[in-house]
């Protein structure tokens, strides 16, 4: 596939971003077959096992491992797509390149979609995930909770939800360009408008879908503005160009003053969700990488 320089995929990205009038059906399917054309290189050429199985009734989860991946330990994924879109199979490619950086296998979550299921479902669907993998013999410790975009949401809600609830927690995250404030009120929003992927119209058409009229100022649809003491640690990677950078400065030094072992890379020049893109930029697979290495030190490998 021919590398393109940050700027010309950002044009291409944007060129493929679903209008305000686009039917839902025809943006999710637009969605899923740019990502998987964006993808298809190493899924095409990169030795991998992918396989289904059902966590519980109308929710699915897909092992995706590489032959160096140790099968004791699991990446627990969750895909990004504004919890509109998206599903394991436009996200194969990420998933793949995870498996090798972080030599373990992935659990890839097909949690429910809104606006047919609005928040907090898609929160429930994750905890579920992660019981159904202690279940199947994974402790936490062996368990890595991974997301991006609105994935990263996601894991954070999940892991504030499961402290509420007394559940033991993994002993760490990582969050890829997390939505952490469904209010979206930070500087960036605006000053970066011109550099990202995604648009400030975009964002607050999937407020109104995902909470569909309820709170955004929930600390499980806003995870800034839960209680962020004695998470586990969380390893965050956010671009210079992207809307939710001021959003996420302010989760991450919240968390800091609660406590919360935050670790945090600023990656210059890149827009929302670049790690998707790893087969055209460089910075996307180096990011990746990096995570893998986060993996693989948690669990003292």
């Amino acid at each position: 596939m021919i590398r393109e320089s940050p700027e010309e995929l950002l044009s291409i990205i944007r060129s493929h971003a679903p209008g305000p009038d686009k039917p839902l059906i025809a943006a999710r399917k637009d969605f899923s077959e740019f990502y998987r054309e964006m993808q298809d290189e190493i899924v095409s050429e990169e030795v991998h096992t992918v396989e289904q199985v059902a966590i519980r009734d109308n929710l699915s989860g897909y092992w995706i491992s590489v032959p160096e991946a140790e099968p004791d330990y699991a990446v627990l994924f969750f895909h990004g797509g504004m919890f509109t879109m998206g599903s394991t199979a436009d996200h194969l490619g990420l998933c793949i390149r995870l498996s090798r950086a972080a030599r373990a296998r992935v659990f890839s979550v097909d949690y429910r979609l809104a606006p047919e299921h609005s928040f907090p479902a898609p929160v429930e669907d994750a905890i579920a995930a992660y019981r159904f993998l202690q279940a199947k013999g994974y402790p936490p410790h062996r368990i890595v909770p991974l997301g991006i975009s609105s994935g990263g949401n996601i894991v954070l809600a999940s892991l504030l939800s499961m402290k509420e609830r007394g559940y033991t927690l993994p002993p760490a995250a990582v969050c890829m360009s997390p939505i952490t404030d469904m209010q979206f009120a930070g500087e960036s929003v605006t000053k970066n408008g011109q550099r990202d992927a995604i648009t400030a119209d975009r964002l607050h058409a999937i407020r109104t879908a995902y909470l569909s009229g309820r709170n955004a100022s929930d600390a499980l649809a806003s995870p800034v503005r839960g209680a962020l003491k004695t998470l586990p640690r969380l390893y965050i990677q956010v671009g210079t160009y992207e809307l939710l950078l001021s959003d996420i400065g302010t989760f991450v030094e919240k968390a800091r003053w609660a406590g919360a072992p935050v670790q945090v890379e600023i990656w210059e020049g890149m827009y929302h969700c670049w790690q998707v893109f790893a087969g055209q930029l460089p910075e996307g697979q180096e990011a990746v990488d990096h995570a893998g290495l986060f993996i693989c030190s948690i669990q003292g490998r």
